[in-house]
């Protein structure tokens, strides 16, 4: 799992509405707050998807960009994305490629609820590495928040 202070690792992927993505692209132009979580339509997974929608206008302001990971099948992650209006990119990533390489894989396969803040250099400014689905907001909002 990438440390504070590390490169993030890059990846292409294809978005749950087909859109292709790649880290790289918002490198110089966006921080992005990366968060696995470990499937859609769970309840700790909803309300973490709630919250991020929530407070999608502040990470904007401060020019984030909001990118969900989860191993779920591109259509239910579709669907997910849809039920709750989520305003950002949600990646299904079935082979938990993305997953493997974060190093956020869990019991059963599925991802751990990880979050990451990577700066515009690409590098980890903050890691959130906690069950609670509050956290994650909270912490990233605050870190960017701080001078």
């Amino acid at each position: 799992m990438p440390k504070v202070g590390e490169t993030a690792p890059e990846f292409a992927s294809v978005d749950s509405d087909g859109r292709a993505l790649r880290l790289a692209d918002y490198r110089g132009k966006q921080r992005v707050v990366l968060y696995f979580f470990p499937a859609c339509f769970t309840p700790g997974c909803d309300i973490e998807a709630g919250k991020f929608r929530d407070e999608f206008p502040r990470y904007k302001g401060k020019d984030t960009q909001v990118i969900g990971v989860s191993n779920d099948a591109p259509e239910t992650a579709k669907k997910f994305r849809e039920h709750f209006h989520l305003p950002f990119p949600v990646l299904p990533d079935p082979e938990g490629r993305i997953i493997q390489l974060y190093g956020v894989g869990g019991s059963g396969g599925r991802a751990r609820r990880v979050t990451f803040l990577i700066g515009l250099d690409g590098k980890v400014e903050e890691v959130v590495d906690d069950r609670s689905p509050e956290t994650h907001v909270v912490k990233t909002l605050e870190r960017l928040s701080s001078p």
